[in-house]
């Protein structure tokens, strides 16, 4: 066990910072064009610099997107269903990007609801800004501008797609081929009014009144689109009338509205002639909001306190100093629940050697304790500032997101392959490391402790307890110190019990005194770290097919070589050690790039007799016809998700009432990054799987617990 401690410092350390290094990489293969052409869409990144490039002129870039017929993408508020065209860009320094110019929108109707989007050919024009800043290379006078977009397009069903562009764009000559496209896109801008415009709140109705429209405007019926989603309803009946010169609305509210703002903008268009005509304008609300619609905190926080969403609590509004107290709370809970995952069970048996191997000896009992402790919260907290960080640079990303990326996985299972050889006796690290490290490393034993608690965060994090879902939900909604706050408290609750354990005289007088069962049960620890292992390499067969799975065993099985032949004496170590180096590095080279492959057409979930695969408004869709809809949000390396899959959503009983109530199953698989998925669990107030969501016509979605039983589906469905 000695040698098994002074494993966890090099090999906990050295994955836990790959690891984070990985999570933040770019998409390994993708190829780098200036056009993306899918079935449904033809997207290219053009831009429009006439005068050329220097500092203190503005650049136009932008994204075209040319649809094919029915088919369709969204504006920035995509209406009753849909997401919007989202671009991340990645520029030189003293380059800065603005905002994107949405053009005047239209309105398309889908059965009994409403989205705000584009079809035929669109461009959305983004200003880029070069400062004094900017410096370009002497031998390569280019500005390189590089973008990540994502877009989903739809007809009867939609399909998330996204595109990685790059253009290089001389700096002293013209580039204005693409004048014709921007010049149409400039054209479609809504221009700004200059009075102001109002909107009188009266009960479920937004009375708008907008003055300073042109007068070939005046007695028209014109378009009306909100910026602000979730505030009315998109397919409602409203009305409009004009009152002289102003021009006035009674628009329906959402009945389950996502919040109460007091300035909305608003976009409107009309025709004259042959020329379509838009004006923004900034209405500021007089009036009350109605008290019974819940914002995104208080939703999430009543979630934490009902995780069924049943019952009178789902709707009580709460202040946000109480939602975050109680965010706090069920962080705690939920990080002691953690405990219980199968995913922590292989270092929940290291620790309970630990306990025994210090015996009685209660200083060193408590030193490791809290050494342990300080290692998950901190380890909580940094995984916690790194997703922080990558969200508001614009990546969509939630708990778990390491294990999206395959190389992490894969990266898991060297960690865990070493540490069961280990354990099973094959080596040990004195045989690899200076003796002066080894001494060192016995000399501070709370430095293992540390390190054990930061594996320990590694191998929990595909894994969510209840309460755990509406805290870190809540926790992206909130400014970065209250969320960083939330995510220690998960650590502390996590790290509790084992601190509580270690300052418990009763238990140290409980436990076996060191022994020869500890070689034994350490050798029997090597088959739950193996296990592991087939878990971790069903997940990247997932990701990345049949051959990622197979390349990843051969590369696991080579490694496995590598260590025993340098567990060798004599000149057998040095010529198997080199055999066995050679065929690891041919297998890299050979068929290593199968590990991170992107399975191809990945996302789309087979249909099958009963599940069909989740899309963006394909809820809507169903609830127009009628049906309810039952959500799996779930992922492959989530180990509680697949234990729910199995054990309640696969009971004859359940299955019963699902067809019994013709409830339509939808999953969404969120096993490899996916922004879609990310986005409705944010709706949800949530930010990791498992999600399991019922919805119905004229009701809020219910949400139910991460832990799923029988009893709680049937009861929820029971209410249809």
């Amino acid at each position: 066990m000695t040698h098994l401690k002074r494993l966890l410092p090099s090999f906990a350390a050295l994955f836990f910072i790959a690891f984070c290094a990985l999570a933040t990489g770019a998409r390994a293969q993708e190829i780098v064009k200036n056009t993306v052409t899918t079935e449904q869409v033809q997207a290219e990144l053009m831009a429009h610099a006439p005068d050329g490039i220097e500092p203190g002129k503005t650049v136009w870039v932008g994204l075209q997107l040319k649809h094919q017929p029915e088919w369709h993408t969204y504006w920035k508020n995509s209406g009753d269903s849909g997401l919007a065209t989202s671009l991340s860009w990645t520029l030189p320094a003293g380059v800065l990007a603005g905002d994107i110019a949405w053009p005047l929108p239209v309105k398309i109707p889908i059965g009994n609801l409403a989205n705000y989007g584009y079809d035929g050919t669109i461009l959305l024009p983004v200003p880029l800004t070069i400062t004094p800043d900017f410096k370009a290379s002497v031998l390569n006078p280019e500005l390189e501008v590089k973008l990540q977009a994502n877009w989903l397009v739809c007809k009867l069903e939609c399909v998330p797609q996204d595109g990685t562009f790059v253009l290089r764009l001389p700096l002293k000559s013209s580039t204005a081929s693409n004048a014709a496209a921007f010049d149409a896109a400039f054209k479609a801008q809504p221009v700004a009014l200059a009075q102001a415009s109002s909107i009188s709140l009266a009960g479920h109705t937004l009375n708008v009144s907008v003055a300073g429209l042109p007068v070939s405007l005046h007695g028209k019926t014109l378009e009306f689109f909100p910026e602000t989603p979730e505030i009315i309803e998109t397919a409602g009946q409203w009305t409009q009338s004009w009152q002289g010169a102003v021009w006035t609305a009674a628009v329906p509210m959402a009945q389950h509205r996502a919040g109460s703002p007091e300035v909305m903008p608003l976009v409107l268009a009309g025709q004259v002639g042959r020329e379509r005509l838009g004006f923004v304008t900034q209405a500021k609300v007089s009036g009350e909001w109605p008290a019974d619609a819940p914002t995104a905190v208080a939703g999430a926080t009543n979630t934490a306190l009902n995780p069924t969403g049943l019952g009178p609590s789902a709707n009580a509004p709460l202040s946000l100093p109480t939602s975050l107290w109680l965010a706090l709370l069920g962080a705690l809970l939920g990080g002691m629940i953690l405990n219980l995952m199968p995913c922590v069970f292989p270092v929940l048996a290291i620790k309970v050697v630990g306990f025994a191997r210090h015996g009685t000896n209660q200083r060193r009992q408590r030193v490791g304790g809290l050494a342990y402790s300080a290692g998950v919260v901190l380890s909580f907290v940094a995984l916690g500032a790194l997703m922080l960080a990558l969200r508001s640079a614009g990546e969509q990303l939630g708990w778990g997101f390491q294990l999206q990326s395959p190389a992490v996985v894969a990266a898991l299972a060297v960690l865990f392959t070493v540490i069961g050889l280990n354990l099973a006796g094959l080596f040990e690290f004195s045989q690899f490391v200076p003796s002066s490290v080894a001494t060192l490393e016995a000399k501070n034993p709370s430095v293992n402790a540390f390190l054990s608690g930061i594996l320990a965060v590694v191998i929990a994090s595909p894994c969510t307890a209840p309460f755990m879902g509406a805290s870190l939900g809540l926790a992206l909604a909130l400014p970065a110190g209250q969320a960083l706050a939330i995510f220690a408290m998960l650590g502390i609750g996590m790290a509790l019990p084992y601190l509580a354990a270690s300052w418990s005289p009763a238990l140290a007088r409980q436990l076996p005194r060191p022994g020869a069962w500890m070689n034994t049960f350490r050798h029997a620890m090597a088959f739950p770290m193996f296990a592991t292992v087939v878990w971790l390499v069903w997940v990247l067969g997932q990701q990345s097919g049949i051959d990622g799975a197979a390349a990843l065993l051969a590369l696991l099985l080579s490694l496995a070589l590598v260590i025993w032949a340098l567990g060798l004496q004599g000149r057998s170590r040095v010529v198997m050690a080199t055999l066995s180096g050679a065929a690891l590095a041919f297998l890299l080279g050979s068929i290593g790039h199968n590990v991170t492959k992107p399975l191809e057409n990945f996302g789309t979930t087979a249909s099958t007799a009963l599940w069909q695969p989740w899309t963006p408004g394909k809820v809507e869709q169903a609830l127009a016809s009628g049906a309810p809809v039952f959500v799996d949000f779930t992922a492959a390396w989530c180990v509680t998700c697949q234990y729910n899959k199995n054990a309640t959503l696969a009971n004859d009983e359940v299955l019963a009432d699902f067809a019994e109530r013709k409830v339509t199953l939808l999953r969404a698989d969120w096993t490899r990054r996916d922004p879609t998925i990310t986005a409705a669990l944010a709706q949800l107030g949530r930010n990791g799987v498992p999600v399991y969501v019922l919805y119905q016509n004229g009701h809020a979605p219910v949400v139910l617990s991460e832990i799923l039983s029988v009893g709680e589906v049937r009861g929820a469905l029971a209410t249809l």
